[in-house]
């Protein structure tokens, strides 16, 4: 044990204490929001998140009511292609037989040659 505390021993003992409580004293800080030390002994300050907070709760605010819009509208279009009065198949077939556009649209009553 004496030999461990003589000499370069003791030196490595000295700097594994020293670095240990800075550890613990960088962790306490940390851990109650203090400014924390570097290992010259400066500060470095905690950044001030809460505009940068208070701006992502605005945006997030603004894309739900945004969500809630678009689900109000799809809704809407879903009911409106689901209403027993909408037939896509009956409107085609009218647009089929309708001959004032010039162009007959007869594709299924062709002839095969």
């Amino acid at each position: 044990m004496n030999e461990l505390l003589s000499g370069p021993g003791m030196i490595v003992v000295i700097i594994a204490l020293c670095t240990a409580g800075w550890l613990i004293n960088n962790w306490i800080r940390a851990t109650h929001g203090y400014d924390l030390e570097d290992e010259w002994g400066g500060k470095t300050s905690r950044a001030d998140k809460s505009a940068e907070i208070e701006s992502l709760r605005g945006e997030n605010a603004q894309l739900t009511q945004r969500l809630e819009d678009h689900a109000e509208r799809l809704k809407v279009l879903e009911k409106i292609v689901t209403d027993r009065g909408y037939s896509l198949s009956d409107e085609i077939e009218a647009l089929r037989r309708d001959e004032s556009s010039g162009v007959p649209l007869d594709i299924g009553k062709r002839e095969k040659v």
